[in-house]
């Protein structure tokens, strides 16, 4: 128990006033919501499971494709002349192609709806103000569901490449990863080459995370903080189509999205990636702050 002073609303003087200060015993504030805790809630989601059977199965897919179609083609005599064409060289090739094909969409709806669905569906299911009665501190809330959500993004993220070079290896044979442009990378390489790519998609991706986070602590509809990151990431690839911008682009975290090609090379180039990791990482810093700002002020009631 400890005192503070306010005003006698009968005299006008300032009098002590007793104010309880005690907690529980044994309450700890860090303690709350475990992430292990929130992990295992949410690996037991149906909706985590149904996105990392359709990541897992992506790369099947594409070798049925493959198979069906026959072997993709390149320019005239065989030449290739785009990533796509090499598809079949290797399993790195092809794990590298399913990055490709991946990273302008298919990777963005797993980030959304880690990041979207967190927050806002425990306000669907009016149990985020019992969370927050436990005692959960608003701020560990958001930290262990921001933490949970970014981790399951990037497992997401890992498990694709981890599959399709599985299944490519398989398919097409280990060995080194030929370049578009010519030359070859030889497989212990091109698999470090992939974990570098992989990291930087996963930061690319911060921006959509960003969004959906966010959104998600200004609505209770879980589908609606999910479909407005996904529908401002498209609108972000959009805009960069727009040739007429011209260098106002550059903040654009979509004009940096494929920078990672730039690391398939015999000499890697890494300006590209670090131009989008600084805009990508700069907007989700924001647009985190914003999330945890407006969360700790908003007035609870689902």
């Amino acid at each position: 128990m400890s005192t503070t002073t306010e005003p006698d609303r009968h005299t006008g003087h300032t009098v002590p006033v007793a104010t309880a200060t005690a907690t529980a015993s044994g309450y700890r504030a860090a303690r709350t919501l475990p992430l292990r805790v929130e992990l295992t809630r949410q690996l037991r989601r149906r909706r985590t499971l149904v996105m990392g059977a359709v990541l897992a199965v992506l790369p099947f897919v594409l070798v049925i494709a493959f198979a069906i179609g026959g072997e993709p083609g390149g320019g005239e005599g065989g030449d290739r002349i785009n990533l796509m064409d090499t598809a079949t060289a290797s399993g790195a090739n092809f794990a590298a192609v399913n990055l490709f094909v991946s990273a302008g969409f298919l990777l963005v709806i797993p980030v959304a709806l880690f990041c979207g669905d967190t927050v806002a569906s425990e306000a669907g299911w009016s149990s985020l103000r019992y969370l927050l009665a436990a005692p959960v501190p608003r701020a560990r809330l958001l930290w262990s569901k921001l933490v949970v959500g970014l981790g399951l993004s990037l497992a997401a993220m890992v498990l694709l490449p981890l599959v399709a070079l599985a299944v490519g290896t398989a398919a097409y044979g280990w060995g080194p990863l030929a370049i578009p442009t010519g030359g070859a990378l030889d497989a212990g390489t091109a698999v470090q080459r992939l974990v570098v790519i992989v990291g930087y998609v996963f930061v690319s991706q911060l921006v959509t995370a960003g969004l959906a986070f966010w959104l998600s602590t200004r609505t209770d509809a879980p589908l609606g903080a999910v479909g407005g990151a996904v529908g401002l990431t498209i609108v972000g690839n959009v805009l960069d189509a727009v040739t007429a911008l011209g260098h106002w682009r550059d903040f654009l975290p979509a004009h940096w999205q494929f920078a990672w090609a730039d690391a398939l090379q015999p000499t890697p180039e890494y300006a590209g990636m670090i131009q989008g990791t600084a805009v990508s990482v700069t907007y989700a810093l924001v647009l985190f702050a914003l999330a945890f700002r407006g969360f700790a002020r908003k007035d609870i009631v689902s």
